[in-house]
């Protein structure tokens, strides 16, 4: 089963939790098999690690991207773009939503919670362990607990994507692994996929769904090959 067994991908969870990475690589990936795609940067919390700084990226891979185009010092106003409508209501376009974190993010899907169909969507939580918000079961489980309950859209699944940006180990996943399976167990949402750098994606084929990613969002002091890909 691929990771984006349904047409929309909704991804959520808590700040730092590596969603737009995610959201980047998972989109590329649905471009790269010929669907018609985009991605919906929706994060209008943080002005960091925003999905549309690889705009270009996205469209070598034939991803359209929907973003505010708001420039300068209007840039950062939570205004969303109309197209939003046409990519949860077009069965012929796949896509990708990138929340902002916790439920002050989630408050931007929340308006167009009804026009989704929970048929086609997978409503996903974005788990990384190594954060101090999230590193518990019952931390995560309230984390989990407040989006959903701003989003207005039942969670229905996890995904393991424990990181510490260039100085993550295989050991890190495995370890959030195993939260997530926690916290799987205390939901009774299944855990979907755990994602790893492409590097390290070897060194944990015993988890199973494994899904390598490229890492696209860098800090600018962040060397371009610390995933041993290089940058295109």
């Amino acid at each position: 089963m691929e990771p984006w067994d349904r047409r929309l991908t909704v991804l959520a969870g808590h700040y730092g939790s590596g969603k737009t990475e995610l959201a980047v690589n998972l989109a590329c990936a649905i471009g790269d098999t010929g669907r018609r795609c985009a991605l919906c940067d929706l994060d209008v919390v943080n002005p960091y690690f925003r999905a549309r700084e690889r705009e270009a990226e996205l469209s070598r891979h034939g991803v359209h991207l929907v973003a505010s185009r708001l420039q300068g010092p209007e840039a950062d106003v939570p205004a969303l773009p109309a197209e939003i409508y046409g990519v949860l209501q077009d069965r012929t376009q796949w896509g990708v939503v990138d929340l902002g974190g916790d439920g002050a993010g989630a408050r931007a899907l929340a308006r167009f919670a009804g026009e989704i169909d929970p048929r086609e969507a997978q409503v996903l939580f974005v788990l990384n362990a190594n954060r101090p918000e999230t590193r518990t079961v019952e931390r995560a489980a309230a984390s989990l607990d407040q989006i959903r309950r701003v989003l207005g859209l039942e969670f229905t699944g996890i995904v393991n994507n424990t990181h510490l940006c260039g100085e993550t180990r295989a050991e890190d996943i495995l370890r959030g692994a195993a939260l997530a399976q926690a916290l799987s167990g205390r939901t009774g949402l299944p855990v979907c996929w755990h994602a790893a750098r492409r590097d390290l994606a070897e060194k944990v084929t015993a988890l199973g769904a494994v899904l390598p990613i490229r890492i696209y969002m860098r800090k600018p002091w962040e060397v371009e090959d610390y995933d041993g890909e290089g940058d295109h």
